[in-house]
């Protein structure tokens, strides 16, 4: 699971926290997604790649006790940079931190490596895709969507009727078809480490999947894909992780009630949320230790959040322990955790056409 990012175009959303660990839905982190969809795949081998504001991260995921991670033998690993060998440093790209990884990789001895980002918002049982893998016999199998924003921000993907990827670009800026990675995907161990190791003996950069890796696997003949059959969500920049949000609460997100696929976290302890008299709370996810006095429509607070009498919070996305004040709008906006927004202050997108408001220090 890639998790060392920086995320930086979600901008002062992660300058102090890893991406993976930005909340979602008021009770969740990014990186609960893939995690809980391991757990209930089945999966109980989950090795973590870190690098940016590991910390951040590190707390959360609680040594994997919250998804059944925490085990004797398997279970949640931590894997840093580290210093030592040729592969030491700091990795450049999600293709070059399975490089400096590949010797734990190859030791293992799998007969499948799954290779999972931490950067959607999607339920998907991973057996399916594994099983799929080895039935083909496929070198990699590229779990892919269809999207109706701009395809150019992914890998985009052209399969023949068998499933067969006949051509993969990375971040076309004339896509020729809608159809794009999940970011999930299944590799032969063999073809994945060997191309990684003619990759870092060769002049071509490592970097990304999409940049080397995937290309050349998709040459070799031996590339599929495997359409996911459900909600997914690239969560990457402000206006896709807001409206994410909004699909949630138009209920053509996911259902994170389904209790034979559930959404594992690390439970806080915090009181329930209280809605004060006066209050107006409409279409809105109110996580505990709320507290609402003032007008909230069509938003999610997250635990901790006060939105004081006179105080009016729509279509956005409120994160832990942020204060609204009376008198102060926010709308069609992110307010980061634990900050004030003060009376009189109008923190909004100007229209629906603009890109959505990040208000994360009171200064800003």
């Amino acid at each position: 699971m890639l998790a060392g990012g920086a995320g930086s175009r979600m901008g002062p959303l992660t300058e102090r926290r890893a991406k993976p660990a930005l909340p979602f839905a008021g009770l969740y982190r990014l990186i609960d997604f893939p995690l809980s969809n391991c757990t209930n795949s089945g999966i109980t081998d989950v090795w973590v790649l870190q690098q940016y504001q590991p910390h951040s991260l590190e707390d959360h995921l609680a040594n994997g006790r919250p998804w059944d991670l925490d085990r004797s033998f398997g279970g949640l690993v931590l894997l840093q940079p580290f210093t030592g060998g040729d592969e030491e440093g700091f990795a450049e790209g999600n293709a070059d931190a399975l490089w400096r990884h590949h010797r734990m990789i190859a030791e293992f001895g799998a007969d499948v490596v799954l290779v999972l980002s931490a950067d959607a918002v999607y339920t998907l049982d991973y057996r399916d895709v594994i099983d799929s893998h080895l039935e083909r016999d496929a070198d990699v199998t590229m779990v892919t969507t269809e999207v109706d924003e701009d395809a150019g921000r992914f890998g985009v993907v052209i399969a023949d009727d068998g499933g067969r990827v006949t051509s993969f670009e990375y971040k076309p800026d004339a896509p020729e078809s809608n159809v794009v990675t999940t970011e999930v995907f299944a590799y032969r161990p063999s073809a994945l480490l060997e191309t990684l190791g003619s990759l870092a003996e060769g002049d071509e950069p490592l970097e990304d999947f999409g940049d080397a890796l995937l290309p050349r696997l998709v040459d070799a003949g031996r590339a599929y894909a495997f359409p996911l059959p459900g909600y997914w969500r690239d969560v990457g920049t402000p206006d896709s992780y807001w409206q994410a949000h909004q699909d949630l609460l138009d209920g053509a997100g996911l259902d994170l009630d389904d209790l034979d696929w559930r959404i594992m976290t690390r439970a806080g302890h915090r009181p329930p949320a209280l809605v004060e008299t006066g209050a107006t709370v409409e279409r809105s996810l109110v996580s505990p230790a709320c507290r609402v006095a003032g007008r909230v429509v069509r938003s999610v607070l997250s635990p901790g959040v006060v939105v004081e009498a006179g105080a009016v919070v729509e279509e956005s996305v409120v994160l832990h322990d942020a204060v609204v004040k009376a008198g102060a709008t926010v709308a069609r906006a992110i307010v980061d955790a634990g900050v004030e927004v003060q009376a009189g202050r109008d923190i909004a997108s100007a229209t629906e056409d603009t890109t959505i408001a990040i208000y994360a220090r009171p200064e800003d």
